[in-house]
């Protein structure tokens, strides 16, 4: 509780670097979305990178049940 945060891992099985773009919601147990989130991170060709997404800035931590992840992450470039 004193520093929440979520972990996620981005693979990239392209033959080329690129930069991904994650979306992140936290969920209460209701499912209701407390926050949205999203980052980008550069990712090497055929390697993976994992995010620490903090959510500190929520105010309302202990109400966090989950969260989801868009299963794909968009490439922006």
């Amino acid at each position: 509780m004193d520093d929440p945060y979520a972990t996620v891992e981005v693979r990239n099985p392209n033959g080329r670097e690129g930069l991904f773009t994650v979306k992140i919601s936290f969920k209460d147990e209701n499912g209701f979305t407390m926050i949205d989130t999203s980052d980008q991170m550069l990712v090497s060709a055929k390697d993976k990178v994992t995010l620490r997404v903090a959510v500190a800035s929520a105010g309302r931590v202990d109400e966090i049940d989950h969260c989801e992840v868009n299963p794909r992450a968009s490439v922006d470039r």
